[in-house]
């Protein structure tokens, strides 16, 4: 697939795919051994195109940094955002060692003492009641459905177009990205509403003289529904096209307990001080019926992600909603409360904010240098940059957005594109001022270099 303009966008709204031109020169000047390992590994992996054929194949990784197995290291700003507390971080090994060596597996029916920490740990830390555990943050969102569903005893939901919840048949109904949605049976019941992106706004409005009209789609498409709807589900911040404005979310819960509906929120990818807070929705002062919470939470190593709920919303003990075989896995356990104190203890939260912060103020002067960058926005260490073509039309600078990629690959720097367009952000918490300075300049410089092939 070649670009197509704006039509081709639709199908990169969650990362950069495999099937471009672009991919296609990175790999033509790949070492050789590389190029060998990677034609094995797409003739055995059935392919898709977030993923097979793939971009590299790595060797090591450890704090902010992955190394492909020709010896060249990048700072890892997308690392799935797993990488919270840095690759192959020892406290967390620690954990699983020692966790394996006493009760490496928890049999169906029974419990353990690390299981229960980890339950009452994040029930502390989210303000929510109880929980379950799942392998993946797919899995995870399927049980949130389930409750909700069977706490309202309706089976509609609301949710953003270009949202990402799960790549499975439940998480890609709700979600709102062609690339997951095509081709395939989805749910029915699943309404969708635009999102509240300020900077490309579906209403024509101007924050903050817009009355919150993505809000208020959402009350409206309720109450069209006659009652059926049982949950709004959505990411705090989309990662990044789109940070709420602060009452936007106070408008979504508003709207929510007036009709009697669950509100869902997804913070797999953000939670655990991503944002500079412990999870993103208390930017907004808010509390969610249901959060979902995952990957950042197996330490980047082992997958492990939760549903956790308000007490009053536990209900389904007549069903199981969540019978997964690795339910209360207890070196998942161990693996998770290892990132959270960790994440405690060396105050990663903090350190989010402070990076972030700086991080932002830097992108703002960058924005105000290049005739390519649209836009900067976000909170923490959760960063996007919006390359366009035209300030006035915004049109998406999609190929060049790709080139600044793969140029900034050559300098020892990977990031994932969002919307095709965005530059999305996302390193490690543990990420000094140095390190950041450092990706900061190699984005500059690679922005720079193709405004001049550009022009």
């Amino acid at each position: 697939m070649e670009h197509e303009g704006e039509s081709y966008y639709k199908f990169l709204s969650e990362g950069d795919v495999s099937i471009s031109r672009r991919r296609k020169e990175w790999w033509s000047k790949l070492p050789e051994e590389t190029k060998k390992l990677l034609e094995e590994d797409a003739k055995y992996f059935l392919h898709q195109a977030l993923s097979t054929p793939c971009l590299d194949v790595l060797a090591e990784c450890e704090g902010i940094y992955i190394t492909n197995i020709a010896g060249k290291k990048y700072m890892d700003f997308h690392g799935n955002n797993v990488h919270h507390v840095g690759f192959r971080n020892s406290k967390v090994i620690q954990a699983i060692k020692e966790q394996m060596e006493k009760l490496p597996f928890c049999t169906r029916r029974y419990t353990n003492v690390v299981a229960i920490r980890l339950a009452k740990k994040l029930a502390e830390i989210t303000g929510l009641g109880k929980c379950l555990f799942a392998p993946s943050g797919n899995d995870a969102m399927e049980i949130a459905l389930k409750l909700a569903m069977g706490y309202t005893k309706r089976f509609k939901t609301v949710s953003w177009w270009d949202s990402f919840h799960g790549a499975g048949f439940g998480p890609a109904s709700i979600g709102g990205e062609a690339i997951f949605r095509g081709e395939i049976s989805l749910l029915p019941g699943t309404n969708h509403v635009p999102p509240p992106d300020c900077y490309r706004c579906v209403y024509g409005h101007s924050y903050p003289d817009c009355n919150l009209e993505c809000a208020q789609m959402i009350r409206y498409v309720i109450e069209k529904e006659g009652g059926d709807v049982a949950a709004v589900i959505s990411e705090t911040i989309r990662s990044t096209p789109y940070v709420p404005p602060y009452e936007y979310w106070k408008e979504v819960r508003k709207i929510c307990d007036e009709n009697n509906v669950v509100l869902i929120i997804d913070e797999i990818p953000h939670c655990l001080g991503r944002t500079g807070k412990m999870f993103t929705f208390q930017h907004y002062d808010i509390l969610p019926d249901i959060l979902v919470i995952g990957k950042s939470l197996g330490g980047g190593i082992v997958p492990i992600a939760a549903t956790v709920a308000k007490r009053e919303m536990d209900v389904m003990g007549h069903r199981a909603i969540g019978h997964y075989t690795h339910e209360k896995n207890p070196v998942l356990c161990a693996a998770a409360l290892a990132t959270i104190q960790y994440i405690e203890e060396n105050k990663l939260v903090e350190n989010a904010a402070i990076q972030g912060e700086y991080a932002l103020k830097r992108l703002n002067e960058m924005k105000d240098e290049h005739k390519l960058i649209g836009d900067v926005r976000g909170k923490g260490l959760l960063l996007g940059i919006e390359l366009v073509k035209d300030h006035k039309k915004k049109t998406r600078a999609i190929d060049e957005a790709e080139a600044v990629m793969y140029r900034c690959l050559e300098k020892g720097l990977s990031f994932k594109l969002t919307m095709g367009n965005i530059l999305t952000l996302t390193p490690p918490l543990t990420i000094t001022r140095e390190e950041m300075d450092k990706a900061l300049d190699i984005i500059d410089e690679s922005i720079h270099e193709i405004e001049q092939q550009t022009t």
